[in-house]
């Protein structure tokens, strides 16, 4: 999974985060696949190589205090990982965040995007300035897999938007062992982008000067309108897919040529020295003190008495939560008694002069009813609704976005309510108290997969919030299974990574035939463990069994 034959990616990825950090971006959220992620952890994020290296000799999962050993760890190239860095802009530091992924190469795509619209909701960032998604792609990945569309079809949705994200593909020509004119139906690999109007810069990646020019007008683009740009580094890729690939098998004739092509870095330094803009001295002197650089922390991973840092759990928004090792306690959650009844006269009160549908008008009438006089009759919607506003009233922000949430695809909710002459709308969770936490529900476009991991990604960067996704009927979550299997129901164990998502699936398993009997909670939970036959010793209050199962 090297990146030998797009090497520009690295300088132009630099350049590109400079000149965003320049123009007011602070925080980065990058999703990548394979190819090139050690290099980006190495010389875009700097991370210790030192530490990339110990993994690869000593495994990645550490065991705890107690000898637990914490989760079944992943292959190096999906591991994320997050730090503040120094740009060239003096004083200043960006932070980034490079997410974990599985190995479907754009799932991680809808996460990235969640990830920076919660960064941009918590730190008051409304203009989407500061906050910044960048994915990299491979090219065969990017035309052919049909996530990528639905994440780009969110990019300009009032309730997704994030005001443009960088998209960077490496385009080395081949998708695995498959041929361009094999892998899609289109002359460009970045055509799928023309969808959203995304403009597209297609750059040779032999010429390192052009990709980091290319780069900086992509964050300018950005920066200055808000909206998705392309940058597509056209190059080629030096050894197999991975590292046990035989290239010569599938494609003679180009890895024929390839093996003759000098790599970039020389091609670079001899048309400079051709320019009399630097020395052979000079260049050899920059490859020597690279070269120690390496050394020194290959020898540094190498010494037994070296040890790097553990892994943070959950990452640092997540500290103090428990490990899978450890009981939480059970929390009182109850609400006063007039708490509710006053949550139930503004939820069920209509603004003077609004134009309420005929039929909600008593719906809102027998809420009033069944909260504030009878105490009985409390649908599922109500309940729910008492359940948010109480969650509110306490600072806790509340986000559900879905297939017809606002009303509920059962009419079950009716959250938004429409005006029957203007249109306008009345949110009644927004207008509990003046000092209630933000309430936010968006119908999605008719999208589970990237929705979903929106959702999840919008969940990672909070805890301390209330995140739900619903399917428009509970058995549509297959279409986003890759999201459930590879990050909901395993992203603990192989990365140690947390999330507070709630997903609801209505109507799920009620006897419909197999159209309509897909939502089954074992589909959920067998894809949580190594082995579906271990079962863990009963231990005096049984609850510790229950939690590891």
């Amino acid at each position: 999974f090297g990146l030998e034959g797009v090497d520009a990616l690295i300088p132009g990825m630099k350049a590109m985060i400079d000149k965003a950090v320049e123009l007011g971006v602070e925080s980065i959220d990058i999703g990548m696949p394979h190819r090139g992620r050690l290099n980006v952890l190495a010389n875009v994020m700097r991370k210790p190589m030192e530490e990339m290296l110990y993994e690869f000799m000593e495994g990645t999962i550490a065991a705890d205090e107690e000898g637990h050993l914490q989760g079944s760890g992943d292959v190096k190239y999906h591991l994320g990982f997050t730090m503040d860095r120094p740009t060239h802009n003096a004083g200043k530091n960006v932070h980034i965040s490079l997410c974990a992924n599985p190995s479907h190469l754009e799932a991680v795509n809808p996460i990235v995007e969640g990830k920076t619209r919660a960064k941009q909701h918590f730190s008051g960032d409304t203009t989407r300035k500061r906050c910044l998604s960048v994915v990299l792609h491979g090219d065969a990945a990017f035309a052919g897999q049909g996530v990528v569309y639905e994440t780009l079809e969110l990019s300009d949705i009032k309730g997704y938007t994030t005001g443009g994200s960088i998209h960077v593909i490496a385009n080395n020509q081949i998708g695995f062992t498959t041929d361009p004119r094999f892998s899609r139906s289109t002359p460009y690999c970045t055509d799928v982008a023309k969808s959203v109007g995304a403009p597209i810069l297609h750059v040779n990646g032999d010429d390192p000067e052009a990709v980091h020019w290319a780069m900086e007008t992509a964050a300018e683009y950005r920066q200055e309108f808000g909206k998705d740009v392309v940058v597509d580094i056209v190059g080629f890729r030096r050894h197999g897919h991975n590292e046990i690939d035989e290239p010569m098998f599938t494609q003679p004739l180009m890895y024929k040529i390839i093996k003759k092509k000098d790599d970039v870095l020389k091609v670079y330094a001899d048309k400079l020295i051709k320019e009399g803009r630097v020395t052979q001295a000079k260049v050899d002197e920059l490859k020597a003190a690279a070269h120690v650089v390496f050394m020194t922390a290959f020898d540094k991973a190498k010494d037994p008495d070296y040890r790097p840092p553990p892994s943070a759990w959950f990452g640092t928004q997540w500290k103090g939560y428990k490990t899978m090792f450890q009981l939480g306690k059970n929390h009182e959650t109850t609400v006063p008694k007039e708490t509710l009844l006053m949550l139930g006269e503004r939820l069920s009160a209509i603004p003077e002069g609004f134009n309420i549908h005929r039929k909600l008008i008593k719906l809102m009438k027998d809420k009033k009813k069944a909260v504030c006089e009878t105490g009985k009759g409390i649908d599922w919607g109500t309940g729910e609704a008492l359940a948010f506003a109480s969650l509110l009233l306490e600072g806790t922000h509340v986000r559900l976005s879905g297939q017809d949430v606002e009303r509920g695809t059962f009419s079950h909710r009716h959250a938004v309510l429409h005006d029957q002459v203007n249109e306008s709308k009345y949110i009644p969770l927004n207008n509990i108290s003046a000092k209630q936490a933000a309430f936010a529900i968006y119908n999605s476009n008719l999208s589970e997969y990237a929705v979903l991991g929106f959702e999840l990604g919008y969940s990672m960067e909070n805890p301390n919030s209330l995140v739900l996704w619903e399917a428009q009927f509970g058995d549509f979550s297959n279409t986003a299974q890759v999201i459930i299997d590879q990050f909901i129901s395993s992203g603990e164990q192989k990365w140690l990574k947390g999330n507070g998502l709630v997903m609801l699936l209505p109507h799920g398993y009620e006897g419909q035939g197999p159209e309509h009997s897909s939502a089954r909670v074992e589909r959920f939970l067998q894809m949580c463990d190594d082995d579906p036959d271990f079962v863990p010793e009963m231990e005096p209050t049984g609850v510790k069994q229950i939690q590891d199962v």
